[in-house]
């Protein structure tokens, strides 16, 4: 099974950007689609964006889409959540997943394999 390992998150005023990555480990990363999610205190986790095993598709939800975009590079196991014009209630922990079951899903139930978290924090 992939293992997962966020970074790239921080401390970033309203407005800025900031890039995530998440790096697998195993040989068979191109065999999952791969996930982001988010998780704000005392809220319930969240779906933000998926891509298919070739990259070919993706998906977002409507809280971040044009704001945020989802690539993966599977020559160097990873894949990337770049998130721009942040707003505070972006603030949460985000999480990076892998599913080898579907194509894709923005349920986390689908999703085999999850990374640690890493901390967003956007200041108004």
């Amino acid at each position: 099974q992939v293992q997962l390992v966020e970074s790239g998150g921080g401390l970033v005023q309203a407005g800025g950007s900031l890039r995530l990555s998440c790096a697998a480990s195993g040989r068979t990363f191109s065999s999952y689609a791969l996930g982001w999610f988010r998780q704000a205190p005392g809220k319930e986790r969240e779906f933000l964006a998926v891509i298919t095993r070739t990259g070919a598709f993706t998906y977002y939800a409507d809280s971040v889409k044009g704001r945020f975009t989802i690539a993966r590079d599977n020559a160097k196991n990873t894949v990337y959540l770049q998130m721009n014009s942040l707003k505070p209630e972006d603030t949460a922990v985000y999480y990076c997943a892998a599913d080898n079951g579907s194509s894709w899903s923005t349920s986390e139930y689908a999703y085999d394999a999850w990374g640690q978290g890493t901390q967003v924090t956007v200041s108004s």
